[in-house]
């Protein structure tokens, strides 16, 4: 199919958006939690792939090829945001809902799953993304690593330190953190 794309057959590169959007629109709206700025991504990531696809060595999976370019489109308007002051008009609220307090929902389901959401919005970037694609998107530390261009041990200090940080952020004790706030033991009292 990545073959008879990039040999100009218009039908494959459609077929090829078809077997993917969805995925790059859950990276995109996981890594920038506003639905427009996920689209706006997601329609971004599609057209530098068509416009590149005669790029594409097939080194790696297209996969990973298109993850990231799905993710440098997530940074590129990052960025921006980050250079524009904010301006939210009323009625134009496409964040993620609020849900209030978190409903212990031990199973997860769709309350867990805005609250995990929401949180990763308050990871650091950097950690954001080693997260998503390890944790939502269940990517090897090879393909994270290559996706991302850094090397596969940063990938695993920068999970391991997403996860510490998404657990605070979600006020979760992590087993190192209630070890070393633990209270001491009371004495014992034997007669």
């Amino acid at each position: 199919m990545v073959r008879r794309a990039v040999d100009g057959d218009r039908d494959a590169f459609t077929e090829l958006v078809r077997r993917h959007e969805r995925r790059v629109f859950g990276v995109t709206m996981r890594m920038l939690g506003r639905e427009q700025d996920a689209l706006d991504a997601t329609q971004d990531a599609f057209l530098t792939v068509f416009r590149k696809l005669d790029q594409f060595r097939g080194d790696s999976a297209f996969t990973t090829w298109l993850h990231r370019i799905a993710v440098n489109a997530c940074n590129d308007i990052l960025r921006k945001k980050a250079r524009q002051p904010m301006l939210h008009l009323a009625g134009e609220d496409d964040r993620l809902p609020e849900t209030g307090p978190p409903v212990p929902d031990h199973a997860g389901g769709v309350a867990g799953a805005i609250d995990v959401d929401r949180a990763l919005l308050e990871v650091p970037e950097d950690f954001r993304a080693v997260l998503i694609l390890a944790d939502v998107h269940d990517l090897a530390y090879e393909e994270i690593a290559e996706i991302l261009a850094i090397p596969t041990g940063t990938v695993k200090s920068r999970l391991h330190r997403g996860r510490l940080a998404l657990a605070q952020v979600m006020g979760l004790e992590t087993d190192r953190s209630s070890r070393e706030h633990a209270a001491p033991a009371p004495p014992s009292e034997e007669p």
